[in-house]
């Protein structure tokens, strides 16, 4: 009899089905295991322990009355920092952190040089998307 439903038939039926969901479940798991790990902080108690001089010193950072200027200069990043007076604080050395807050694996430190006018441009390009 042609079209019959034989127990090979079953039995690839159920095979096909279940590895379809074996397979979008291993292909989960791999995307899960290489994309956020969603800790914001690898031991949180060390940083609890530091929350307070954190604070301490951001309070600090605000008494004094600097203005940070963050902008873009031909793609590429540009800080200054200034005082309350709008007189330029040319400090001895800064570091720009990009990151994506969902992919720390795309966190870059941009090395920076000085510029005359007292700001800092980075000297590579940031990773598009960021």
């Amino acid at each position: 009899m042609q079209g019959q439903f034989t127990g090979r038939h079953m039995l690839f039926s159920m095979l096909a089905f279940f590895g379809v969901i074996i397979a979008v479940n291993l292909v989960m798991a791999v995307f899960a295991n290489t994309s956020w790990t969603g800790l914001v902080v690898k031991n949180s108690y060390v940083a609890s322990q530091k929350f307070n001089g954190r604070i301490a010193a951001k309070e600090a950072q605000e008494s004094r009355g600097w203005r940070a200027e963050i902008g873009l200069d031909d793609k590429r990043l540009r800080y200054r920092l200034t005082d309350s007076g709008g007189n330029r604080v040319t400090p001895d050395e800064v570091s720009m952190r990009i990151s994506r807050p969902t992919h720390e694996n795309a966190d870059r430190v941009l090395p920076t040089r000085s510029l005359e006018d007292g700001s800092f441009l980075s000297t590579v390009l940031p990773a598009p998307g960021i």
